[in-house]
């Protein structure tokens, strides 16, 4: 089950659908046809090195999966989670499943929990918008709790596609959020013959932000093709309020993620997005001819810092970013602070069904980024790390300093990457408060959840999984009571 996006009709999920392919050094288009200015002086050419691939497949379904692509690749506590886009006869109902593997490093090999071959963690739901298709996912981890963004579809070209959002404990047993729902569907900016609708999401946590890139061939900023990513955030992993837009100004409200498509950032289809804090930049993973085209974006989506660069060799469909769990990017185990690690898994063949599949591993380091220059450097490119104290704790960077947290278990939980040493230049970040084990915790109607820390302020936290992790109790507190807290920084909520 698997059909061109370029079609005039589409399989829900099915992604083998390619735009007007880019030369590495082209920028990327935006609305209505308009490009970003010409490059400024500012636009850095960065180096490269240390070019790599897999020796062959890391990942397959059983004998009887028709094809592998769309992966989600996540650096989880030790280990290397994927989800990808398959579709089992055995899982149920007929159309394409959501599967799920790990393994100790990219390379693989890839295989269930226990073992063995890989199982289907996440079917359609008969009756509902996502009744046949389950595919393309993109999942975070954010505190305790896993998000998993995704293509639904009711049947074989259900004219529309929308996105769907389903939560878990342990990235393996999946319940569906917004009561079944999708969270996205098609703007229906414009008729285009492409009827695929909105799909393809990829996500990324960043400072109290769900940012939401995706498809859709009816938003009036996509190209001729329906070809165009486009990008939504809000305070509200379900997107429920609180929503903003890319527009051609920068983010603005919106009433709905129905709103109008104005701007797309990127002329393409079944891309990804990651947050660099060693570079301050974001980046969009996207097929053009010579491989993979890394684009990179500042925080607002304004300038291009860098040129782009492509990850070479052969694809057929993809790519998936290898991520932190917010969906960060790591740091380079071998110099954190000159290098970059980029690495992808993207579908390299087609199979038998005329779908693509044999997914593999292709990457590089991006060289010279000066990430650790000064303080702001520094502080940006270990946010969200977690590491061993000189005190047998662990220190948690946010927003600039480090919290120490007495748990390990609680600081990766709060944390996007573990590390088992401490790099020097976190070393100068100072030390803001202490994470007692046990530490006093509130909760408040609209406010969330929230830890006491010795400096007596208020740390926001994720969810209540994180409190209870930390052996502490919840109490139930007004908003007014809540505000007249000092406040501290966010621990990753």
């Amino acid at each position: 089950m698997l059909a061109s996006v370029l079609a005039a009709l589409l399989v829900a999920g099915c992604t083998e659908g390619y735009a007007q392919p880019q030369a590495a050094g082209d920028q990327p288009a935006i609305a209505g046809g308009k490009t970003t200015a010409p490059p400024r002086p500012a636009d850095v050419k960065l180096g490269s090195g240390d070019p790599r691939q897999s020796g062959g497949v890391i990942a397959a379904g059983g004998a009887d999966a028709v094809y592998n692509y769309g992966p989600s690749v996540m650096l989880d506590r030790g280990q290397t989670r994927m989800w990808w886009c398959s579709q089992y006869g055995s899982a149920g109902p007929a159309g394409d499943d959501i599967l799920y593997a790990q393994a100790q490093s990219i390379d693989g090999p890839f295989t269930a929990p226990g073992g063995g071959i890989p199982a289907a963690v996440f079917s359609g739901a008969p009756g509902q918008f996502d009744g046949m298709h389950t595919c393309d996912p993109s999942v975070l981890r954010v505190g305790s709790t896993y998000y998993l963004y995704y293509t639904g579809a009711a049947g074989d070209h259900a004219l529309g596609n929308a996105v769907g959002l389903a939560t878990s404990t342990d990235g393996v047993h999946w319940t569906r959020a917004a009561n079944g729902r999708p969270i996205l569907g098609p703007s229906h900016d414009v008729h285009r013959a492409n009827v695929y609708g909105a799909g393809q999401p990829s996500a990324v946590y960043l400072d109290g932000w769900f940012y939401l890139m995706f498809t859709d061939t009816t938003g009036r900023a996509a190209g001729w093709n329906g070809a165009g990513q486009f990008v939504l955030r809000s305070p509200d992993p379900a997107f429920g309020g609180g929503v903003q837009a890319l527009d051609v100004g920068g983010f603005v409200p919106v009433t709905s993620t129905a709103a109008p498509r104005g701007r797309s950032i990127v002329d393409g289809f079944s891309a990804d997005l990651m947050w660099v804090g060693a570079l301050d930049a974001f980046v969009v993973a996207h097929e053009t001819d010579a491989g993979t085209s890394l684009t990179f974006w500042t925080a607002d989506f304004t300038e291009n810092p860098y040129q782009p660069v492509v990850i070479a060799g052969p694809w057929k469909e993809g790519p998936g970013l290898v991520r932190r769990a917010d969906g960060h990017a790591p740091l380079s185990s071998a110099d954190p602070c000159d290098r970059v690690p980029f690495d992808v898994v993207r579908a390299t063949a087609i199979g038998s069904a005329g779908a693509p599949t044999s997914l593999r591993h292709f990457g590089l380091d991006l060289l010279d980024s000066q990430s650790c220059a000064n303080p702001a450097r520094v502080a940006a490119t270990f946010d969200g790390v977690t590491m061993p104290s000189p005190e047998r704790t662990m220190d948690l960077v946010r927003d600039g300093k480090r919290v120490r947290v007495d748990r390990r278990a609680v600081a990766a939980a709060l944390a996007g990457e573990l590390l088992e040493k401490a790099p020097l230049a976190v070393g100068a970040l100072p030390v803001a408060a202490r994470l007692r084990s046990g530490a006093e915790a509130v909760q408040a109607p609209g406010r969330g959840f929230a830890l006491v820390l010795d400096d007596r302020r208020l740390w926001r936290v994720p969810d209540l999984g994180v409190v209870a992790g930390n052996a502490s109790t919840a109490r139930p507190v007004t908003a007014a009571q809540w505000d007249g807290y000092p406040r501290g920084a966010s621990l990753g909520g």
